[in-house]
C-alpha cells in the first residue's frame, strides 16, 4: 500500500512538472517567468519580443490605456498605422499629450542607415528613406497644426534604437544594422524600473536637441516623391546618376 501511495505521488509529481514545463514554453509561460525575473534583479523587463512587429498588438493595447505618449523613431512608418490609432483617435481627450521626434529628412544619419539596410535590402536607398521621413514628418505635423497636445520636433542625431514610452510602460527597439528595425528585437520595460527611467531621459536629451519643423519641410512630400521617381528612372539608365 506504501509503495502504491508512493507510486501515485511521484506520478502526480511528474505530471504536474510536466504540465508546469509545458506552458513555460508558451508565450504566457515565458512572459510570466520573464516578469518573475525581473522583480527579482530590479531591471525592469515586462517582456520580450523577438522582433518588433510581434510587439504591435502589446503597443495598441498599452497606448490604449496611456496618459500621455513619447514617441523617437528612425522613420515613423508605424506612428501612421493601425498601431497608433487609439493615441491618434483620443489625444486631447484621454490622452493629455503626444510628443513625436523624427529625423529632419535631410539627417546625415539618414545616408549611413541607407547604407545599412540597402546591404540586406537593395531595393532600398537613401532617396526612398527620405520620401519615407518627409511623408510621415507631414503626416504628424498635421496632427500638430490641428491639435496644440501633440508636438512634432525633428533631429540630426545619431539614432540607433526607437523609443515609445508612456505613463506605464517603455518599448525599446535597438536598431540592428543587418535589418530592418520591424525585425529587430522589442525590450519591454515597466514603470517604476531603472530601464524605464534610461528610456525616459534618453528621450528628454534627443527631445532637447531637437526643433520643430520648418514650413517649407512638411511641403516637400510631392517635391521628395517625384525626385525619387526621377532618381529610380535615372538609376536604370548606364551610366546616369540623379543627384539632388
Amino acid at each position: 500500500m506504501h509503495e502504491f501511495m508512493v507510486g501515485v505521488a511521484t506520478s502526480m509529481v511528474t505530471s504536474v512538472i510536466a504540465v508546469a514545463l509545458s506552458w513555460l514554453r508558451t508565450a504566457g509561460g515565458r512572459r510570466w517567468l520573464m516578469r518573475r525575473l525581473s522583480v527579482i534583479s530590479d531591471a525592469g523587463i515586462d517582456e520580450v519580443h523577438r522582433q518588433q512587429r510581434l510587439a504591435g498588438a502589446r503597443l495598441q493595447a498599452d497606448l490604449e490605456r496611456a496618459r500621455w505618449v513619447k514617441v523617437m523613431a528612425g522613420r515613423g512608418n508605424e506612428i501612421t498605422r493601425e498601431t497608433f490609432q487609439p493615441m491618434w483617435r483620443d489625444v486631447g481627450a484621454r490622452i493629455e499629450s503626444v510628443q513625436v521626434l523624427l529625423p529632419h529628412p535631410d539627417a546625415v544619419w539618414l545616408d549611413r542607415r541607407a547604407q545599412e539596410i540597402v546591404r540586406h535590402d537593395p531595393g532600398f536607398g537613401v532617396e526612398l528613406l527620405r520620401f519615407q521621413v518627409t511623408a510621415n514628418v507631414h503626416y504628424v505635423a498635421t496632427y500638430a497644426t490641428r491639435l496644440e497636445r501633440v508636438e512634432l520636433r525633428l533631429h540630426d542625431l545619431p539614432h540607433t534604437a526607437r523609443l515609445v514610452v508612456t505613463d506605464r510602460v517603455a518599448y525599446l527597439t535597438p536598431y540592428a544594422a543587418h535589418q530592418h528595425a520591424r525585425s529587430s528585437p522589442c525590450l519591454v520595460f515597466r514603470n517604476p524600473s531603472p530601464m524605464y527611467d534610461y528610456c525616459l531621459r534618453l528621450f528628454a536629451v534627443a527631445w532637447d536637441f531637437g526643433a520643430p519643423p520648418a514650413p517649407e519641410i512638411t511641403q516637400r512630400v510631392h517635391l521628395d516623391a517625384a525626385d525619387l521617381w526621377r532618381g529610380l528612372l535615372d538609376s536604370t539608365r548606364p551610366g546616369i546618376r540623379h543627384t539632388r
